[in-house]
């Protein structure tokens, strides 16, 4: 089973790309963020004859993100990050696919910083650590996959020196993310590649695709349920270099579903 992120950057100016990359790399489950599109404005007949069902939550011109199932529809459990009523960005959906429990999010960028950015970004990172801690405390196989604003170490971003006051790599940012992590979570790309470089994000400006000059920003967490069944993990790195494309890449997961039988099995014995 193939579980992929994408940061896709505007759906409406990259739906072919979207759809290419959909045939060609054929997901099961595809996570996507920065719709930048009013609810009304998501193109369900066109991911539908995609082969996928989709549940999405829009917002005009900012945010939005959506869940896609190949050949099935997600179950929606939850839109909106719980723990504050009055957040009105639409940056969190979480569903159900089969036996998993899939969380999509756009965590806040959080610049200029310090400043209100900044602090919104870190009060929704820390409503994002309790309800991991509730999805943890179910048991369930669960996936928490999108872009999360955060280069966790200096291995995640070129010339990290110059990366020191951004809201993506202070020290509060990187903090709460290890913190997250650390509630049992497995970074799945850096635990299949621990010590290579690999980015998720390239600027459009100065070649740093040509360069790769990026940063690792889009993660895909796995929970102790889940994670024995890791196999694979990368990016589909060609994509960026293909016309009009966003300036995030595909991130993915392979995943043997078999494995998570054997260990309900187990349970049950």
């Amino acid at each position: 089973m193939r579980i992929a992120t994408f940061n896709i950057n505007g759906i409406g100016s990259r739906l072919p790309a979207l759809l290419e990359w959909l045939e060609e790399k054929k997901p099961d489950v595809a996570c996507l963020q920065e719709l930048k599109a009013p609810q009304e404005r998501f193109p369900l007949a066109e991911i539908n004859a995609a082969g996928y069902g989709a549940i999405w939550q829009g917002q005009k011109s900012w945010n939005g993100v959506a869940i896609l199932a190949r050949g099935q529809d997600p179950v929606e459990v939850t839109r909106g990050l719980p723990g504050d009523d009055s957040d009105e960005q639409s940056r969190y959906l979480e569903a159900v696919i089969g036996d998993l429990v899939v969380a999509c999010l756009y965590l806040p960028n959080g610049n200029p910083a310090p400043g209100p950015k900044f602090d919104y970004k870190l009060a929704w990172f820390e409503r994002l650590i309790t309800r991991a801690q509730q999805l943890l405390d179910t048991g369930a196989p669960v996936v928490i996959a999108g872009d999360y604003n955060v280069m966790p170490t200096e291995l995640d971003v070129y010339k990290p020196e110059r990366w020191l006051d951004d809201a993506l790599f202070r020290p509060e940012t990187r903090e709460a993310f290890h913190r997250l992590v650390n509630q049992g979570w497995t970074d799945a790309l850096r635990a299949m590649h621990p010590d290579e470089v690999i980015y998720t994000f390239y600027d459009y400006f100065r070649n740093a695709y040509g360069r790769n000059a990026g940063l690792r920003i889009d993660h895909l967490l796995l929970s102790p349920t889940l994670a024995p069944a890791l196999r694979a993990a990368g990016t589909d790195h060609e994509i960026r270099g293909r016309e009009k494309p966003s300036d995030h890449v595909p991130t993915w997961i392979e995943l043997d579903m078999s494995a998570l039988a054997v260990q309900k099995a187990a349970r049950k014995a």
